[in-house]
């Protein structure tokens, strides 16, 4: 009797486990997933095994670089069923897959009770990280709002921060700068202390890099490209400013400073050519790599400097699943296990961009990479409308980077060239229909 008692019992144990794994229905499914070459991508697929290990799902990733992923995206996503279950997307490309209806809202997969994890917390995911890259639909039809609905999670994003050399610092007794006027002095001060040295490393080659660049500043000094109503202002008084602190930089930056992208500003930093760098987090990792670094151990870091107001940038890339993905209910089970607190800090561990601020303050992530504690008040202010994301922006943006590249590199006047911007955008909102409600 007590041996079929406890056979019973271990029946209904095996019963309820099976009925408590959420997982089961799809065991043996395989995930084909199109994911960037990137540093947060390659730690992605060190932890990625623990995925098919915990719940039977196998995962096939196709990964390229950025240019050729998006160019297989815009193939795979016009198609009636389409190749990929999950795809990764740099922020840009929000506004095009979700106009052209590409996407599945994430509504109906956090509303089912059979696949939602009750304990992944939303609330502890970077709110400038979740606005920016996976909101559609609201405020400006870009952010959050009323009308707003969710696309995508954050996933590889990225804010902004300065990296200053220490050593340079402490020799010279200089002070950690705390705003523009601040950096800005230091940048032009540092070659004269340490000649052959730039100030401050910083993209600036035409098209978007020049624009990246000018719009890393133009939040902070209190610029915006359209006010509420979509009228160009990149050409205001906060603009201009912008474009003369990005010339002033670039002049008093390393040599070749004003044919510099983002790899060769990197560059400059990372073979200790620059004291300081101010741009994207993800590089971090990077800087106290002996195969990638000459300046392990004399880096630190430390909040995006304030002009007008405390503004960092928000970009890098998010995870979406597919409108025409075969397994769509699998893809956000896979979805939701990226972005988990406890997933999110093993991709931080292993070199990944964390999207959570339990992930910034935990004392094992902490001890690896200190410097997660500066990030931690970076994305605090991170402005999720540093940049427009809207279908147009692309011409607008190769625009703006062309113009500010005359400015770097053939001494065009600031204001002449964002007061042309401003004309040629103001027709290109006309022709898109921004104005169709005003006029």
């Amino acid at each position: 009797m007590r041996k079929t008692t406890a056979a019973i019992a271990a029946l209904l144990l095996s019963a309820a486990a099976a009925a408590a794994n959420p997982y089961k229905p799809y065991e043996g499914t395989t995930l084909v997933v199109n994911f960037p070459a990137h540093p947060h991508y390659d730690a992605v697929m060190k932890v990625l095994p623990d995925f098919t290990k915990e719940t039977g799902i196998e995962v096939e990733v196709d990964q390229l670089e950025y240019l050729k992923m998006r160019e297989k995206q815009t193939l795979e996503l016009t198609k009636a069923e389409g190749d990929y279950d999950l795809i990764s997307y740099v922020v840009f490309s929000k506004a095009d897959y979700v106009f052209a209806d590409q996407l599945e809202n994430l509504a109906k997969y956090f509303m089912n009770p059979k696949l939602a994890d009750p304990k992944w917390d939303a609330s502890d995911i970077i709110d400038g990280y979740m606005q920016n890259i996976g909101v559609a639909g609201g405020e400006k039809g870009y952010l959050p709002g009323k009308t707003g609905s969710l696309f995508g999670l954050p996933f590889g994003a990225e804010t902004s921060a300065l990296g200053y050399r220490t050593d340079i610092f402490e020799k010279h007794g200089l002070p950690v700068p705390k705003t523009y006027d601040d950096m800005i002095e230091l940048a032009c001060l540092i070659p004269q202390l340490e000649p052959g040295m730039g100030g401050l490393a910083s993209r600036a080659a035409s098209g978007q890099h020049a624009s990246h660049a000018f719009l890393l500043h133009l939040a902070p000094l209190g610029g915006k490209i359209f006010d509420d109503a979509w009228n160009p202002v990149m050409n205001s008084e906060a603009g201009i400013k912008a474009a003369e602190t990005l010339k002033k930089i670039v002049d008093c930056g390393p040599e070749g400073a004003k044919s510099f992208g983002q790899a060769e500003a990197l560059a400059s930093f990372l073979q200790g050519k620059s004291a300081m760098y101010l741009d994207t987090t993800a590089i971090a990792g990077q800087v106290n790599d002996p195969s990638r670094s000459q300046v392990v151990g004399k880096v630190a870091w430390a909040p995006h400097p304030a002009g007008v107001r405390q503004a960092s940038q928000t970009g890098g890339f998010g995870i979406a699943i597919p409108k025409n993905a075969k397994n769509k209910e699998a893809a956000f089970l896979l979805m939701q296990w990226l972005t988990s607190a406890a997933t999110d800090k093993k991709i931080a561990l292993a070199g990944g961009n964390p999207i959570r601020y339990s992930t910034h303050s935990d004392s094992e992530v902490f001890a690896k990479m200190p410097w997660m504690g500066e990030f931690g008040v970076a994305v605090q202010n991170a402005d999720p409308d540093w940049r427009p994301i809207i279908p147009v922006w692309g011409k607008i943006n190769a625009d703006l980077g062309t113009q500010l590249s005359k400015v770097l590199t053939e001494g065009l006047d600031p204001k002449e060239a964002l007061d042309g911007v401003a004309e040629r955008t103001r027709t290109i909102m006309k022709d898109a229909g921004y104005y169709t409600w005003s006029e």
